[in-house]
């Protein structure tokens, strides 16, 4: 028995400490923060938006696309990282072919997928406000949402673009360069829209870290969807059906919804932090 009380004894004060320690530390804050966010229910709902909004428009803008004219199933799969055929097949038999949905889109079915977008581009805003603990916007910057909905389009259509060229023997300098424009292109357009929604009220040395962390997460999200979404694509038409492909790709835009806040929440806390830490170090030396 005392034994037993004297290991009790020596691991409360180290479990006190770590502890206290949590709570005072930058992790602590990020996770208070993420439920006040409420991320995981805020990057559910991006991922019903995004399908019900983004998706129709970006359909139509791929199957008009004249160099590639492969449609939006190549670009989600190259988005997803797919690697194996029959994923890739499970994907394509989720959206119309090219031909048909420019055969079959109208102009005021356009104009209504453009509208109903906008809701998209408010539900990123909202957001990023909530991420910087901001009132919402006034109804008449509404126009924000239009010009950032126009440039997110033309944003993944280039990087599309570029993304799906093959790469040839012989050429992996200009692989290469081509990764380093991708991942700069990115960095600009999350650093952009976050000053564009949020309506110039955060600087953008505030919002250059939310930038570089949300490409980052990107970056591993790519990873992990090439290791476990791939895969499960396949897995899951087979148990599933065409459900299955539902899933995941509904799965993976969670996982961008996570993404796109967690990154902003991120960068605002290294922006808060990073004082503190020089300020440390300058005490030290």
């Amino acid at each position: 028995m005392a034994n037993k009380s004297s290991g009790s004894e020596g691991r409360g004060p180290f479990l006190g400490r770590l502890y206290h320690a949590f709570h005072r530390s930058t992790a602590k804050r990020g996770w208070k923060r993420a439920n006040e966010l409420e991320l995981t229910n805020r990057s559910m709902g991006f991922a019903a938006l995004g399908f019900l909004t983004l998706v129709p428009l970006l359909i139509v803008v791929a199957a008009a696309d004249p160099t590639n004219g492969q449609g939006f199933a190549r670009w989600l799969g190259d988005g997803l990282g797919v690697s194996r055929e029959a994923s890739q097949e499970e994907i394509e038999q989720l959206f119309a072919k090219p031909r048909q949905a420019l055969e079959t889109t109208t102009a005021f079915g356009l104009a209504a997928l453009a509208v109903f977008g906008l809701t998209f581009g408010s539900s990123v805003q909202t957001g990023y406000e909530k991420v910087w603990e901001l009132p919402a916007a006034r109804w008449h910057t509404m126009w924000r949402h239009l010009v950032w909905l126009a440039t997110l389009i033309g944003y993944l259509y280039l990087s599309a673009h570029s993304t799906l060229e093959p790469d040839r023997p012989g050429q992996a300098a200009q692989t290469t360069f081509r990764l380093l424009v991708a991942v700069l292109s990115a960095v600009l357009f999350f650093w952009w829209s976050q000053r564009l929604l949020l309506g110039g009220r955060i600087g953008w040395v505030a919002l250059l870290p939310g930038a570089v962390s949300t490409v980052i997460g990107l970056i591993g999200l790519r990873v992990f969807s090439k290791l476990v979404f791939s895969p499960l694509i396949a897995s899951n038409a087979v148990t599933y059906g065409p459900f299955g492909t539902v899933l995941v790709v509904q799965s993976w835009l969670v996982g961008v919804g996570t993404v796109v806040f967690g990154g902003a929440l991120v960068g605002r806390l290294i922006h808060e932090e990073f004082p503190r830490v020089a300020d440390r170090l300058r005490r030290r030396k």
